[in-house]
């Protein structure tokens, strides 16, 4: 089954491309800043989610880790 059609692969997904683009923009802060606008806008977008909502996206992944682990 695809990612998009199931509800918790979809969350895992959002929170993994999350924590990528803030590591991305971290390490490399010019790739995403100076694509802000457009299509790779969506990539920004999530590395400020990461940035600034970073408690509870731990905290959603620490429990994502818990639902991997007991399935």
């Amino acid at each position: 089954m695809s990612a998009l059609f199931n509800f918790t692969s979809l969350l895992q997904v959002i929170l993994l491309l999350i924590c990528s683009c803030t590591y991305i923009h971290l390490n490399w802060p010019s790739l995403l800043d100076r694509n802000h606008h457009g299509v790779l806008g969506v990539f920004w977008k999530f590395a400020r989610v990461g940035e600034r909502a970073s408690p509870y996206v731990s905290l959603a992944l620490v429990f994502m880790a818990v639902e991997q682990l007991r399935s």
